[in-house]
């Protein structure tokens, strides 16, 4: 009844739960389960937060039976199965600070969603089940925001060791959920550009769900002109490291071939939309610069400003034209 009236107490001793031997094992496992489930009926966030933190893991690990992955599941099915569960759980995916579902356990989330063929148990059907609910939980937040940033960079960074390890149905949900991070927060493409040697299958994966899915995610890609700039330079960057790859013979270069093939269809369509986005973009510079002019008695100053607006959106050839306006 404690822990119905008042769930938040569940919260304080999670971590003591989760790291004390005095409460591991199969057969503490019931009660544990008994106590979060009392605390989800007072707060389905504290439920779900519970059982993301300190089952999800559990039943990740080898030594875990069926029983116990059950259990596990019985209570998340629970928490889902109220009416209002979407609703509570999206809006309040973070909870004072903390995820409901944080990156790590959301990993291991879509490994026991989608393992190997030979490896599905009985229990693969009931986590396909809960996994569209708890996929947008755990992808929910505030776009934009520094703590999204954060968390976007987080889940890329699995989905892209993910997408690597040779199994296909893990391969394409991980390369998905990769291409989301990207589009949710495109200097994603940065990090991507440092990891994309070590994950090159990965990368292909990435590159080719970003092709097939081009339609669904180009307004996004392309809602502003530095998101554009950052990913056209991130392909080009590719492109390099492709014809490097290629050039040195190894045994990857048909890996590379396939990714610069990807490479090559992005580019193609960042340069059809290009026209449109240097106009756009002059505008915004020249509008940015005579404002500063008109706000400040330094033209020089405004005049550097600008200098380093053109710059970041590599307008080069149009930069004497804009100043000369300027100064008409």
């Amino acid at each position: 009844m404690v822990l119905r009236r008042k769930p938040d107490a569940l919260i304080n001793v999670l971590p003591s739960l989760r790291e004390n031997p005095k409460y591991q094992g199969q057969d503490k496992l019931p009660v544990v389960v008994w106590m979060m489930a009392q605390a989800s009926q007072g707060d389905l966030s504290v439920g779900l937060l519970s059982w993301a933190h300190n089952l999800l893991p559990v039943v990740s690990n080898k030594n875990c039976n069926p029983q116990s992955r059950d259990l596990i599941l019985q209570l998340v099915e629970t928490i889902l199965s109220n009416p209002k569960a979407r609703t509570i759980l999206v809006s309040g995916a973070v909870r004072k600070g903390e995820r409901l579902i944080p990156p790590p356990s959301f990993e291991i989330l879509v490994q026991l969603t989608f393992p190997a063929s030979s490896a599905r148990v009985k229990a693969t059907e009931r986590f396909e089940a809960v996994y569209p609910l708890l996929k947008e939980v755990a992808l929910a937040g505030a776009p934009g925001s520094k703590a999204m940033k954060q968390v976007t960079q987080q889940i890329f960074t699995s989905a892209l060791r993910l997408a690597g390890e040779g199994n296909p149905v893990l391969a394409k949900a991980a390369a998905g959920i990769a291409v989301w991070a990207v589009t949710e927060n495109v200097d994603c493409c940065k990090h991507w550009d440092n990891l994309y040697k070590e994950n090159l299958e990965a990368s292909v994966a990435v590159l080719k769900r970003l092709v097939e899915e081009w339609k669904e995610h180009s307004l996004k890609l392309s809602s502003s002109p530095s998101s554009t700039v950052t990913l056209n330079r991130t392909i080009k960057s590719f492109r390099l490291k492709n014809e490097e790859g290629i050039c040195e013979g190894r045994g990857n270069g048909s890996l590379y071939r396939e990714a610069d093939k990807f490479c090559k269809v992005i580019s193609g369509r960042l340069s059809s939309g290009s026209g449109c986005l240097k106009g756009t973009a002059i505008t915004l510079v020249v509008l940015a610069a005579a404002g500063a002019a008109v706000l400040s008695s330094n033209r020089e100053g405004a005049t550097s400003e600008l200098k380093s607006l053109v710059d970041s959106l590599e307008l080069h050839q149009y930069y004497n034209a804009i100043i000369t306006a300027l100064k008409n």
